[in-house]
């Protein structure tokens, strides 16, 4: 050391040009225990000198082709074959000596780095102290790095100062658009791990032509039939049979789908959720596991038999068969699949909806409350005209109008008139009629399932609560569509056979209500619609752009949890198909329905009034009056939809001064255009689309867009195991139309109705892959980001907007507090714990690791 300083005494070299920086990165072999020999060769490359080199770029000082800022000389990593990555945390720190010619170097705004070891590492940051004339300088990385070779242009970072494209230094301008080109890629090829490529492709991956033609699905998105929003390229080759229909990857290689190596899980999320659950859910898929379950055809016989999954656990059928099974599965997936003592007993957490009390989920209460509470609470409308009618075209489905009649229900208005009670706003309706009547004569004919579409009318009570009047279950006529339908209604009774014939029809109901829920309000309106958003973003929003830095975090996992959906979960033969009433034709009715899709109207207050259980107010707090003031989902989502709001405004008024600044803005234009023509390709023409030249259409539209992200995806997942994990309050099929006096079913109702009813509703194999999914589905992970949270807190360098963060993130503790305040005070919101005592935190923001029933996660991830 004393002998360096001499020589720089002599040489003339001044210590005051080296700028020291900190590196934070993951070594590989901590995230990988099966690539122990990647660290030993990358500590020999080390050795022999090749090593990992960073080169900072000048924002002020050009190169000497005076287009591009100026380079430092390499710097390298010190110390990496003595660093011992601790392996629980796994991140590593490292110093950097950078060396500034003698001459002006100005201040660094980006660097190159080049990985010249074996293996990729996660760089997190770098950061420089004690830059000349400037002080310290943030890189906020989070990105995979891989050896040079793999690479066809410079990795480069940026440092955290957000930059409008027109606001750019010149110097980094070429850098800026070279990296967004190279994250284009060319459209070509099939995409390797190491890739950086985003890029669009319809769903053309879920069907399996080359297995079989019952394997076969239409392709999703490019026509006016099937119309979707688009997903990430992988680039995968066509399959033999069809051409337009892409190949699939195995099973069992399902984790190496191709998305984009940083949208990948991190290294805590796929082990607390992958390695054991995915591969363990497809084991109870493997065909010996279900012709165990045929040749033994196990009914659940009694609730007391279902609430052994919980209570005792589930003895699963033994025999040689079933020992091939446990073989074959590794023996710490199995623990976490069987839940079991290694005895076969398959054993779940009670969800919430049976822990206090084993019956209230059948009181007509709790029917009513979860569409405002549950985990769907998302389609129930106000009723406007008596009879409810159809928007099904009459030429081709004859007379769709509703058959319930005012003296069916008028005996329950306490006092009033049907139409008293619709000018009174009064009576609401959950209405499954329009969506499903297109495929419940197909569903009943190719599948198992016996269906019907369904329209539930209730009314709102002066105590705040939602009393069913009817369910009507409609079929197709026999002798054709253009017939109509053929309609029975069902009134509610709690004696005798009527009462257990009632049971059913709410069953029924919820069976529509749970397939819609995860077609729809899940799948579609969350997963779906928000892929392209990530895809579009990464393509035409530079990391310096303050808009990429607002979305970034709502996009974290989406891509790989989507991707993995299509191989394992929504897939033709999959996962959804097996176990929701739609069976194939599952995915194609989740596209007939995007046709409606409207993104404006996914904004909260304005859902809320198409759907007529909200009106205008601009007296009211959030501009919008519920007509439910007992709305659990409405009266919290709006007070998550504001606080969103305020801090959008306040980030995106601080950088966009006036509308001119919007449309002068190039990447804001092409994201927009992009999105619009190629995400929502198929949507391109709609007039709705916001035009993107005003500040107010970039606030709205990034709202909604975080809205969906995070707050509607929460509030429609995290209830899942909760509610729907005890299968009779949610029943995913039903297997058998209702009884018709006469029948056997029929007798068998006046002596044992629990039998009848759950030998309609989900089989037993069908209700453990479902109860296993939704549990996965349901769960916290533990490195979960929630709203109001950043995972690096210095995610950009502007004041501003980071005390606007904070500000954001105080008012989401609030309104913590507000909802512990109103689920503590049941008698004046009923509606928010009910008749089975579970209080609604669905939107409650931040939440533990598990099964918890609450939290908003900032994004799409699970």
């Amino acid at each position: 050391m004393i002998l360096n300083k001499i020589v720089d005494a002599i040489t003339g070299k001044d210590d005051g040009k080296k700028v020291k920086g900190t590196v934070v990165l993951m070594k590989k072999n901590v995230l990988d225990f099966t690539d122990a020999n990647a660290s030993i060769v990358d500590g020999v490359l080390e050795f022999l000198g090749r090593r990992v080199s960073f080169q900072l770029i000048s924002n002020s000082v050009h190169d000497a082709n005076g287009l591009e800022g100026k380079l430092s000389k390499p710097a390298y990593l010190e110390n990496w074959i003595t660093n011992i990555t601790p392996v629980v945390a796994g991140e590593s720190t490292f110093s950097v000596t950078f060396e500034l010619d003698d001459e002006e170097f100005g201040v660094p705004g980006a660097f190159i780095i080049k990985n010249l070891h074996f293996s990729e590492f996660f760089l997190k940051s770098l950061t420089l102290e004690d830059v000349p004339n400037h002080g310290k300088i943030h890189f906020v990385c989070n990105s995979w790095v891989y050896p040079a070779s793999k690479y066809k242009s410079d990795r480069i970072f940026f440092a955290n100062q957000a930059y409008l494209p027109s606001e750019t230094p010149e110097l980094l301008r070429n850098y800026r658009e070279n990296e967004l080109v190279a994250l284009r890629g060319d459209g070509t090829g099939k995409l390797e791990e190491w890739d950086r490529v985003y890029d669009y492709a319809y769903y053309n991956d879920l069907g399996d032509p080359d297995k079989g033609e019952e394997y076969a699905r239409p392709v999703l998105g490019g026509s006016s039939e099937y119309p979707y929003p688009r997903r990430g390229r992988t680039g995968r080759k066509p399959t033999k049979t069809d051409p337009n229909t892409e190949s699939r990857i195995p099973l069992l290689m399902s984790l190496d789908i191709y998305v984009p190596r940083d949208e990948r899980f991190g290294h805590v999320k796929m082990s607390d959720f992958l390695t054991f659950a995915l591969k363990s859910i497809s084991q109870l898929l493997l065909p010996e596991f279900k012709a165990l379950f045929d040749s033994t055809p196990n009914e659940f016989d009694s609730f007391a038999d279902v609430l052994k999954i919980y209570e005792g656990g589930i003895k699963l059928p033994q025999g040689p068969s079933f020992k091939a099974i446990v073989d074959a599965i590794p023996l710490e997936i199995l623990k976490q699949l069987l839940s079991t003592d290694g005895e076969g007993l398959l054993k779940y957490p009670t969800p919430q909806v049976i822990q206090e009390d084993k019956s209230a989920w059948r009181t007509d209460e709790e029917f009513g409350r979860e569409m405002l509470a549950g985990v769907n609470p998302v389609i129930i409308s106000r009723l406007q005209e008596f009879p409810p009618k159809s928007k099904l075209d009459p030429k081709i489905y004859g007379n769709q109008t509703s058959t319930i009649t005012r003296e069916q229900i008028e005996d329950k208005l306490d006092g009033r008139t049907v139409d008293e009670a619709i000018k009174t706003n009064r009576l609401f309706i959950l209405n499954h009629h329009d969506t499903l009547m297109p495929y419940v004569r197909r569903i009943n004919m190719t599948t198992n399932t016996k269906m019907y579409a369904s329209r539930t009318l209730l009314f709102l009570q002066d105590d705040g609560t939602l009393k069913p009047l009817a369910i009507e279950l409609s079929l197709p006529h026999p002798d054709g569509d253009q017939f109509g339908a053929v309609s029975k209604v069902f009134t509610p009774s709690d004696q005798g056979v009527e009462g257990s014939i009632w049971q059913l029809a709410k069953a029924y109901a919820a069976v529509n209500d749970s397939g819609v829920h995860q077609l729809v309000s899940h799948w579609l309106n969350t997963h779906t619609v928000i892929e392209p958003f990530v895809i579009a973003t990464n393509r035409q929003l530079s990391v310096l752009h303050p808009i990429h830095k607002l979305l970034l975090p709502h996009f974290r996992d989406t891509m790989n949890i989507n991707a993995l959906a299509r191989q394992i979960l929504i897939n033709g033969g999959g996962l959804l198909e097996f176990t929701v009433f739609p069976a194939k034709y599952s995915m194609e009715l989740s596209s007939v329905i995007y046709k409606d899709w409207i993104f404006p109207e996914q904004a909260l207050p304005a859902d809320l009034i198409k759907r007529g259980v909200a009106v205008e107010d601009s007296s009211s707090p959030h501009g919008v009056r519920l007509l439910i003031q007992d709305y659990p989902y409405a009266v919290d989502g709006l007070e998550i939809w504001s606080a969103i709001k305020s801090w959008v405004t306040e980030y995106c008024n601080y950088y966009y001064k006036s509308d001119d600044v919007v449309q002068k803005d190039t990447e804001l234009q092409a994201w927009w255009k992009e999105l619009r023509e190629e995400g929502h390709g198929d949507k391109k023409d709609e007039p709705w689309w916001p035009k993107m030249q005003t500040v107010q259409e970039l606030i709205d539209s990034c709202t909604i867009t975080i809205w969906i992200a995070s707050a509607l995806h929460a509030a429609v997942n995290f209830g899942q195991y909760p509610y729907a994990g005890y299968l009779p309050n949610r029943p995913t099929l039903s297997r058998k139309f209702m009884p018709e006096p006469g029948s056997a079913e029929y007798e068998e109702l006046k002596t044992n109705p629990d039998n009848v009813f759950l030998k309609t509703i989900t089989p037993q194999l069908q209700t453990l892959v479902g109860i296993s999914l939704i549990e996965l589905l349901s769960r916290q992970a533990s490195d979960t980001l929630y709203l109001g949270q950043n995972d690096s807190p210095e995610w950009t360098k502007d004041q501003e907007p980071l005390s606007a963060f904070e500000r954001f993130g105080k008012k989401l503790s609030d309104i913590e507090d507000r909802i512990m305040q109103m689920n503590g005070d049941p008698e004046k919101w009923k509606n928010r714990s009910g008749p089975v005592k579970v209080p609604y935190t669905l939107l409650f923001p931040t939440s533990e690791e598990g099964l918890t029933g609450k939290g908003i996660p900032n994004s799409v991830s699970i």
